[in-house]
């Protein structure tokens, strides 16, 4: 969902810087982006130290996810070019299709109600639904089952090396925004072929 449907960087990274400062917490732009895609606990357990107890990890993170939602609200999301257009192309060709997150499911579902999407997706995972977050395959392999596919039959999109692991270690094909590890790396959806997503599951 992040930096594949839509660009929320800056809106986490402003959620983040609030919710830290709290803390009396100070962390990098760098050090933030090193770590999108990844889940909140293993975010925290690096920013606040071993000592965190999981109690505190927890809360802080309730706190940034609760501002990054008021945010998304206020100030609203775009699909990046060439999301909302394949999300169509796919859906009335018969594709299923699912958001499979390492976010909160308030989160996806706040974006996906602020961009109208809800309906193209037949399927929803989230942090919760998983133990393990990627670069293990947890939240692709429930995705698939969610949605009654076998693995080698998913394409995968995603804009973060952690990510391309995941679908790799779940026998998923991947598209990579981005990321030049990819079966197919682009730098945009917008720039995908017609028939991109049939070759790459023919392709595996």
């Amino acid at each position: 969902m992040d930096g594949t449907l839509v660009d929320s960087r800056d809106l986490h990274w402003r959620s983040w810087q609030e919710a830290l400062a709290a803390e009396g917490v100070v962390v990098s732009e760098v050090e933030f982006l090193a770590t999108f895609g990844q889940r909140n606990d293993a975010i925290l357990r690096g920013w606040l130290g071993p000592d965190a107890t999981p109690a505190r990890v927890r809360r802080v993170g309730e706190v940034k996810e609760a501002a990054y939602r008021r945010l998304v609200v206020e100030r609203g999301l775009s699909p990046l070019p060439g999301a909302a257009d394949w999300l169509q192309r796919l859906d009335e060709a018969g594709w299923r299709q699912a958001v499979a997150s390492s976010a909160p499911r308030l989160n996806v579902e706040v974006v996906l109600h602020v961009l109208g999407l809800e309906r193209r997706f037949g399927a929803l995972v989230a942090a919760e639904d998983v133990k393990a977050g990627k670069p293990a395959p947890d939240v692709f392999l429930t995705a698939a089952a969610r949605l009654g596919v076998p693995p080698g039959r998913c394409v995968v999109v995603e804009d973060a090396e952690a990510g391309i692991e995941a679908a790799r270690r779940a026998g998923m094909s991947s598209v990579g925004v981005g990321v030049r590890l990819a079966d197919l790396p682009v730098a945009s959806l917008a720039e995908l072929a017609a028939d991109a997503f049939d070759g790459l599951v023919r392709g595996g």
